[in-house]
């Protein structure tokens, strides 16, 4: 289906654009979304006539997007959740849970604003995109981590992904007794002999 866009859509086109795009994205998404419009006459001829309206509504909804995005760009969160000993969440931080923290600390954001192409599984750091607009996208960091304190330590830098590996000191006795078994084998029948108990 053809349709004639009405803001710009990343990787489609412009606004004004005539796209050759599949009937259900358009059916489903752009239509319904007020993002574009069939491309027929009777809707050319529309848009032209609304062209500037549409142009200075984008532009004041761009300088809204890039307001906010002075205030939220490289801005922190951060989220608690239960974890495993290797850092893998029992649950996910999806676009609603970033979608909620963000409205808790005054920024109204939808959830497809939110640019996550899979949810979040393990703790750490990661960087999020925020559509603001399409012209506008704004980049934060999200700690997800176990406990405010390991929220913390993360931010410092500390990675708490890695399993903690303990050395345990060689039993050096029976090692020694070992190396003479597997030298002697004449030690290792006495040995045996010593140890067995007296009938």
């Amino acid at each position: 289906m053809e349709v004639i866009l009405l803001e710009r859509i990343p990787r489609l086109g412009q606004m004004g654009d005539t796209v050759r795009v599949r009937d259900g994205y358009a059916r489903n998404y752009l239509l319904p979304q007020g993002k574009a419009l069939r491309a027929n006459e009777a809707n050319k001829a529309r848009f032209e006539t609304q062209r500037v309206e549409l142009e200075a509504r984008n532009l004041e909804r761009r300088k809204e997007a890039e307001a906010v995005h002075e205030k939220l760009n490289g801005t922190a969160y951060v989220v608690i959740r239960s974890a495993g000993e290797t850092g893998q969440l029992y649950g996910s931080v999806s676009t609603r849970d970033i979608a909620a923290v963000l409205d808790d600390n005054g920024f109204k954001v939808a959830r497809s604003q939110v640019s996550l192409n899979q949810p979040i599984k393990v703790i750490g750091l990661h960087e999020v995109a925020i559509i603001l607009h399409p012209e506008v996208e704004s980049k934060i960091t999200v700690n997800v981590a176990r406990s405010e304190d390991e929220a913390e330590r993360q931010s410092r830098g500390e990675d708490l992904t890695a399993r903690a590996t303990f050395e345990l000191p060689p039993l050096e006795e029976e090692t020694a007794d070992l190396a003479e078994i597997f030298e002697n084998p004449e030690a290792a029948a006495s040995l045996a002999e010593a140890e067995k108990p007296s009938e």
